[in-house]
């Protein structure tokens, strides 16, 4: 363990591309330590409101500013998370219980932050070779020995023991970039990943650092989910499609198909019956996953599992993987866009609630807190931004 400590520090201007930080970043330091940083002190003018930009049913930006009342516990209405990061931030979640977030990074690093109190960086996991592409937490490691798993550009995944900065297993078999990891809810053995190589991988990572199963694709893959009993994998890349595959029968049980371009993150809501998609097609659809085939809704042409379709979602020119997130009752979801604001939908009504601006580069990924109303958004810009919910 390397004892660095040092002050952070703001980061201006736009992030190169997401395509340029993929293949390679130069900066940060390789070898599977753990370093300990400290976050600088953000400004609290004391206030007990955030700023969100008001849009209208049609999901088009007002351009005016409200105040919300701020509903968490947060020590300040927003607080931006810098400094521990040389280039752009790809993806960001909570820990299961809340307490930390992680942060993947193109300058091959993962940052850990505690959620609560001076919101402090308590340390860096070095490892990959490349950058560091997305990242999921165990859904059911103990809450003392919280465990993570990271996907890079480098063709690897590593499995990290957190907050002793272990590195417990690096596992191997992609032959492309790591675009995305997912875990189970059911199974916390079980892992799987999806890469540039059209493959999908299934491990069994306390045992294994060799993949037990692989799913030939044929096109990159983008986005990999389990279903609630871990069953069933949902695939999504390039042919615009969300595919679930059946681990026992080996085979498609059937197909989501509806966007027009390529899907860029899948979610699985928490009660595990509906999946999110997020597309480049500039929509998330909401798909019924229960073990049946639901009746159409009335006047529905197309698949009868598409629920709803979520308008507004923003692409920049990087055309970033950006990940969409349930909230912790399935009533809402957010994503990042090339607009440099999270989004964030009401499910039900299928209307954009609200933007929270503040990034200054496209923003990649969002994750609601697993307890409390607080999210917290990952940028090009370098930066993490944690604020509570707009009631």
């Amino acid at each position: 363990m390397i004892d660095a400590k040092r002050k952070a520090s703001g980061s201006n201007g736009d992030a190169a591309s997401y395509y340029a930080s993929q293949v390679g970043a130069s900066s940060g330091p390789v070898g599977g330590s753990l370093v300990k940083r400290q976050r600088q002190d953000e400004g609290d003018d004391g206030a007990g409101a955030l700023v969100a930009i008001s849009s209208d049913r049609q999901g088009k930006d007002k351009g005016l500013m409200r105040s919300v009342k701020r509903t968490s516990s947060l020590q300040a209405p927003i607080v931006s998370l810098n400094g521990a990061h040389g280039a752009e931030i790809l993806d960001v979640a909570f820990s299961p219980d809340g307490a930390y977030i992680a942060a993947a990074s193109a300058d091959r690093t993962i940052s850990i932050w505690t959620t609560y109190g001076d919101n402090t960086n308590i340390g860096i996991l070095t490892g990959h070779s490349k950058a560091v592409t997305s990242l999921t937490w165990s859904k059911v490691a103990p809450a003392h020995t919280p465990v993570l798993f990271s996907g890079s550009a480098d063709g690897t995944l590593i499995v990290w023991e957190v907050l002793s900065g272990t590195k417990v297993r690096r596992l191997r078999g992609h032959k492309g970039i790591v675009n995305c990891v997912a875990s189970t809810r059911s199974f916390p053995q079980l892992l799987v990943s999806g890469a540039d190589d059209g493959i999908v991988l299934i491990w069994f990572w306390q045992e294994e650092s060799r993949p037990r199963e692989a799913i030939q694709v044929g096109y990159p893959v983008t986005a990999v989910e389990f279903s609630e009993d871990g069953s069933q994998v949902y695939v999504a890349g390039l042919d615009n499609d969300v595919h679930i595959y059946d681990l026992t029968q080996k085979s498609i049980l059937y197909t989501l198909r509806g966007h027009t371009d390529t899907v860029l993150s899948i979610s699985l809501s928490p009660q595990g019956t509906h999946l999110a998609s997020s597309s480049s097609d500039g929509s998330i659809r909401i798909w019924d996953v229960r073990p049946f085939a639901p009746e159409p809704l009335p006047g529905q042409k197309g698949n009868a599992r598409l629920q709803k379709t979520l308008q507004g979602l923003s692409i920049g020119f990087e055309q970033a993987l950006v990940r969409c997130r349930w909230n912790k009752s399935g009533s809402r979801l957010a994503a990042g866009g090339g607009d440099r604001t999270a989004t964030v939908w009401d499910v039900e009504k299928a209307e954009i609630l609200y933007k929270l601006p503040g990034h200054r580069g496209t923003c990649t990924a969002v994750d609601f807190h697993p307890k409390e109303p607080i999210i917290v958004s990952a940028s090009f810009d370098q930066q993490l931004l944690l604020g509570g919910e707009c009631s």
